[in-house]
């Protein structure tokens, strides 16, 4: 099993190239993941990747052992995912290790789905983390997650993975409750623009939205957090575009006011993004829980 977890090391270092970005994938220290490295290129007597760089790249024997390193690791975890399956629907409990991302809007529900699973199946380790939609998908594809919850991307699911939607939630206008007037596009173009950050899948569609009504905003503060950027709404700071969060209750927050843009309504859809070699139980109580 060492020369397994080595392989593991081995397959996301090499994908990253970064020892630091292998370790948060695959939930170890970067000084651990050395180690693995290490103890791997004396178990086969050879360097795997040319050192002295800043990265981590693939020398020749690297590159050789890679594709059998990945075929190895892969059915491992179909391995599990079967064992796991077959032991759900015998009624007995789920064992091993089960690792789901979140975006942080759907982070409540879903610690209430791990929360119950960790009770009904108490062999089973079940992990919780909350990153961006995009890092999670890159994680989902290279192993270090088994699921996640996410914004969905312009992009088909990578190889290995499918994607189950469960809800949508529509891009608003939110203003102070202040505020006067019920045209969108004047508040956008008159107030102070509270921006979420573009790099992101939302702050994307943000600036679809902007660039679709011809909306030229007053930039003011560009922020990767919906609930921060929400607050300083309250705070009168300025205003807003953000999708309606499904687990929030914004409509009936006194200090807010929500105004619809014209047209239909852009949306964001946010769904389950799974290994399809992973257990299915897992991934069936949360779409169960967070679907509508």
């Amino acid at each position: 099993m060492n020369t397994l977890r080595n392989l593991r090391s081995f397959v996301a270092v090499a994908r990253s190239g970064s020892l630091a970005v292998a370790a948060d994938r695959i939930a170890l220290t970067a000084a651990a993941v050395s180690l693995q490295l290490r103890a791997l290129e004396a178990e086969f007597r050879r360097e795997l990747f040319l050192r002295g760089g800043r990265n981590l790249v693939l020398n020749d024997a690297g590159r050789e052992l890679l594709p059998w390193a990945e075929r190895l690791v892969a059915l491992h975890d179909e391995m599990r995912s079967i064992t796991s399956q077959r032991a759900a629907s015998a009624g007995t409990p789920i064992v091993g290790t089960y690792r789901v991302g979140s975006i942080v809007s759907a982070v409540a529900p879903l610690s209430r789905v791990v929360v119950g699973l960790k009770r009904e199946h108490p062999q089973l380790e079940v992990t919780l983390s909350v990153a961006r939609s995009i890092d999670m998908a890159a994680a989902c594809a290279s192993g270090a997650l088994d699921a996640a919850v996410l914004v969905r991307g312009d992009a088909r699911p990578a190889r290995g993975l499918a994607w189950t939607p469960l809800y949508s939630e529509a891009l608003v206008l939110a203003a102070h409750a202040g505020v006067r007037g019920r045209d969108a596009l004047r508040q956008l173009a008159e107030h102070p623009f509270l921006r979420f950050e573009r790099q992101q899948r939302t702050g994307a569609l943000v600036q679809r939205a902007l660039r679709q009504h011809r909306v030229k905003v007053q930039e003011f503060l560009e922020l990767n957090s919906i609930e921060a950027i929400v607050e300083l709404v309250r705070q009168r700071v300025g205003v807003t575009l953000l999708p309606q969060l499904a687990h929030a209750r914004w409509d009936e927050d006194p200090a807010l006011r929500l105004l619809s843009l014209p047209g239909p309504a852009l949306q964001r859809e946010i769904g389950l993004l799974q290994r399809r070699d992973r257990a299915a139980v897992p991934a069936q109580a949360i779409i169960a829980a967070l679907r509508p």
